[in-house]
């Protein structure tokens, strides 16, 4: 057996024994609505919340509520939020028991996972060695073809070079896909409609990935066209048990980033549901996963087949939805794992009606062009079953060094119908200016005939 196969063995069969501890003080190596969530959470349950920030956010109300501040750097985020140094001297500064990452930032950071432990510092999170795993997407969907996990046809792990890109994109069959194997965000990623096309796009994409990530190893699949992006949150915990928290279609995008989210996908079967479900949490187990993640696949044009794009191992944005479903606290829970207690079991988890997420960002519109600046007025929406996860107010300076979202606006309804009309009156009420916002986009979209049925797939925007 070669040691690449006997390290993976190690990995899924591996059952450390279960130490209990107690976490007292919590830093949050993170910003923003985030920061704020996790700080309520923490405090909530009786612990200390140690917030970081930098220079530029250093007028941040809720730095103000939080246990303790401390500033780690400069206004760039090299120089503060992914200043591992620094954030490591916080650490020691206030004898941190552990660090929450939120998503972002060092969230999928093996090396400051890696710090973290050689610390003594519980890293609120999955282990190294499978962040390791998953954060290569190639590496990620051998493993999870050896899972039983349905995957896409394509190559063989990374590709050697362009030749060999062309030998699998004739057997597979254009359109193709070519990723960067060691990132994500659509950076990296060309889209070949023909085999005239290839020997430049691949090029670019190889380009493209060794500017954004430090690694320029490309990975190529069969493209599928016009799929929905539907994915499972699951935690587990160190005892080996794996619940999931239902599925959610982030299916309106634009290049890669999702704008609205919202949980149950109404467009699967009770069939494929289950077995999408069931599928997800199979694959938590079979990696020896701890902590909350999230599977995500493409979504065939026939709403019955669907293969493994990705695992997120951290918590997701959009988290938020399956907590309104679910009743559960996700920090919380991600939080008590940690601390090496036990999951409640998968039936005791019961999933009720329907959510939507929008995120507000400091963007034009109609162009999504960053929008920074001072906020002049901030009127928030509110009601029954209403939820506004934000960290900006009126007088606040929205940055230019930072992702441009300033907050989500989240609402439940018994059935999608409502949730729509609770979520298209909040965006009435909401008024934001002195920026623009995506705002009157999700108003728009409210009222759209394609996602009021639910006909919206990822391309949907370009189109």
């Amino acid at each position: 057996m070669s040691k690449k196969h006997d390290d993976e063995k190690k990995l899924v069969e591996k059952r450390p024994k279960v130490e209990k501890k107690h976490l007292q003080r919590i830093l949050i190596a993170n910003r923003g609505e985030i920061a704020l969530r996790a700080i309520r959470t923490i405090q909530e349950m009786g612990k200390q919340a140690i917030a970081i920030h930098s220079i530029a956010d250093s007028n941040l109300h809720y730095l103000d509520v939080a246990d303790a501040k401390v500033c780690v750097g400069g206004a760039k985020s090299s120089e503060s939020y992914l200043n591992i140094s620094a954030i490591m001297s916080a650490v020691d500064l206030f004898e941190a028991d552990a660090i929450f990452p939120g998503y972002g930032f060092l969230s999928e950071n093996q090396k400051f996972v890696e710090i973290c432990s050689h610390h003594g510092v519980e890293f609120i999170g999955p282990s190294k060695e499978v962040m390791e795993l998953m954060s290569d997407k190639s590496k990620a969907k051998e493993c999870m073809k050896k899972a039983g996990v349905p995957v896409i046809e394509g190559s063989e792990g990374k590709l050697k070079n362009y030749e060999e890109a062309q030998i699998v994109a004739d057997k597979i069959g254009y359109p193709v896909i070519i990723k960067a194997a060691a990132g994500g965000g659509g950076r990296g990623m060309r889209v070949v409609e023909d085999k005239s096309l290839l020997k430049n796009l691949y090029l670019a994409a190889e380009s493209e990935a060794l500017s954004a990530f430090g690694d320029g190893s490309i990975y190529m699949e069969k493209f599928i066209s016009r799929p929905k992006h539907i994915e499972v949150q699951i935690m587990a915990d160190k005892h080996g048990n794996v619940i999931h928290v239902g599925e959610r279609d982030c299916s309106l995008q634009r290049r890669q980033q999702k704008l609205i989210e919202e949980t149950p996908a109404v467009v699967l079967s009770d069939e494929v549901r289950e077995k999408l479900l069931k599928t997800a949490v199979n694959a938590a187990k079979y990696i020896n996963y701890v902590g909350a993640g999230t599977f995500e696949f493409l979504l065939d044009s026939n709403n019955k087949d669907f293969y493994f794009m990705e695992m997120n191992t951290r918590l997701q944005v959009e988290h938020t939805v399956s907590e309104m479903v679910s009743g559960l606290d996700l920090v919380e829970w991600m939080i008590r794992i940690a601390e090496g207690e036990k999951l409640p079991s998968q039936e005791s988890i019961n999933l009720k009606g329907h959510s939507i997420e929008c995120r507000i960002t400091a963007e034009d519109p109609e162009k999504f062009y960053p929008s920074p600046g001072k906020i002049e007025s901030f009127i928030a929406p509110g009601g029954m079953n209403v939820r506004l996860d934000t960290h900006v107010y009126a007088g606040y300076d929205v940055p230019m060094f930072y992702d441009s979202m300033i907050g989500k606006l989240i609402v439940w309804g018994k059935d999608r119908q409502s949730a729509i009309a609770r979520m298209r009156r909040c965006l009435n009420e909401f008024s934001i200016t002195g920026i623009k916002t995506t705002i009157p986009f999700h108003l728009k979209m409210m009222d759209n005939a394609d996602f009021k049925h639910s006909r919206i797939d990822t391309k949907y925007l370009e189109s």
